[in-house]
Order: structure tokens, then sequence, then C-alpha cells
């Protein structure tokens, strides 16, 4: 059977270890991956690797999530060549320390909502009609959104971030009880700290530090499971649980001293 997969973020971190993940696995198999991120140059380089690799059809589409015309012109041309993706995987993120004192954070906030929450939306909506018609037709048909276990509780210093990852969290759910009638299915995927360039700036201890590798690998496996929502690692997913139940007043209490994120310079703005 064909697998058609289409994912975002693809150029590095978690969307670049997954589109790996899913060519190992469809290896020499009927299996075409669309891959979309901003750097085409990493674009490239990662569609020549899969292909020479794996043996599967990659196809690559250099754009902005934020760019909503873009993301529809992807899809479309995706759609046109091989029908509608039984997976779509939206993995592009960002992260940055920010502060709601520091005017100058404005953009990135703005950003980060923009990119997280609003790229998903992009990334989303202009498969679906086409996923309905596939899945009307006895195909199947999945989105997995990329949340964080910064959604769950509000981290100092991470503002932007945790409330995007909260939004991506209800978003998803939102979206998986709407197209649950046309069998179209939604898992929200909320990773611990994996291994990525975006946790490279974090000057702080992170628990159950993951490898990207392992990450998409565990990922992959959830998806399979048709899971509707899991956090990854499964000891991050304990603690997510525990994170919930805290009382306002003690979550206060234990985040007043907490570590920041990094404020850096951010090219994304």
């Amino acid at each position: 059977m064909l697998m058609k997969i289409f994912i975002t973020g693809a150029s590095s971190g978690i969307g670049y270890a997954l589109a790996n993940e899913y060519a190992r696995r469809y290896s020499n198999s009927n299996c075409i991956i669309g891959i979309a991120a901003r750097r085409s140059d990493h674009l490239h380089e990662l569609a020549d690797s899969l292909q020479n690799q794996y043996h599967i059809t990659c196809c690559i589409y250099p754009l902005d999530v934020r760019d909503s015309l873009a993301c529809q012109l992807a899809a479309q041309d995706f759609i046109g060549k091989f029908g509608a993706p039984n997976l779509v995987i939206a993995s592009a993120g960002v992260s940055r320390g920010t502060l709601t004192e520091c005017r100058e954070d404005i953009p990135a906030f703005q950003a980060v909502m923009d990119i997280n929450v609003m790229g998903m939306v992009h990334t989303f909506q202009p498969f679906i009609a086409a996923m309905k018609q596939a899945a009307a037709n006895g195909e199947s048909a999945r989105m997995v959104g990329v949340a964080s276990v910064a959604g769950i509780r509000g981290i100092p210093g991470s503002a932007a971030y945790s409330a995007s990852k909260s939004a991506v969290i209800t978003y998803c759910e939102s979206l998986r009880a709407e197209v649950q009638h046309y069998n179209i299915a939604v898992s929200t995927i909320a990773p611990g700290y994996i291994r990525t360039p975006m946790t490279e700036i974090n000057q702080y201890k992170m628990p159950f530090l993951m490898d990207a590798d392992e990450f998409a690998h565990k990922f992959a496996d959830a998806v399979e499971n048709k899971t509707r929502y899991q956090v990854i690692p499964w000891q991050m997913g304990i603690i997510a649980k525990i994170m919930r139940l805290i009382p306002a007043r003690l979550w206060d209490y234990l985040m007043k001293n907490a570590p920041h994120k990094k404020r850096i310079e951010w090219d994304w703005l």
C-alpha cells in the first residue's frame, strides 16, 4: 500500500528525526514523504539522503508555516501529485526565553505564537478536505500535532513557549472532536526534553533528556498504536500528570527561583 506522509519543521530537530524514522520504516517500499521547512538547502540535503539511503520518494517544500498561502500551495501540490496524505505531522516549532516586562520581547511572543499555533493550523487546514474524501474511501488519515510538556503549566521565562504549547494541546483536542466524524484521527504528542538545537542553549539540568532519533522511534510507535495523547518519554508523562495536580499556590512557590531559558538574539523575527 502506498504510504504518503507530510512533515513540517523537517530541516532540523524533531522534524528531521521524524523524516528519517519514517523513511527507515518504509524503506524500499512504496512511500512518499513531503518535507517542509524554511531552509531550502537543508531540505535538499535531507531529501537526497532519504532517497539514496532508503529508496523512497521525497518531495521538498521550502516555506515558512506562518505563510498560510505557502502552506496552501504546498498542500495542493502534494495532493495533486500523490493524493491525500495518510499522515500529516505538524512539528515546526520554535522556543525562546521571553519576559513580558521587556518590550523588545513582544515580537518574539508574536512569532512564537504564530509559528507554534497558527503554523499548525496552516499545516492541517489545506489537507482536511482531501483527507475526508480519502477516509471515506477507506484510506487511513491521521494528523499529528507536536506539543510539549511545557504546555502543561506556565514555566517562568518561557511564557510565550508555554502558552503556545498549551494552545496546541487544546487545539488538537478540539480538532480531534471535529474531524472524528470523517474518520480522520488526530494525535497529540508532547515531548519532554529532546536533544535538539532548540534545547542546546538551555543552561539548566534537563531531566530524562532523550536523543531525537530515539524520540522519533517512540513517536512513530505511538502514532501507529493510534494514541490520542501521549507524553514522551514516559517518565515525563508521570511528571506531567503530577504537574497538573499541583495547586497554584504551591506551583508559584516551586517556580519562584526556577531557572529561566536564556534570552538571545533570534533570526525568526
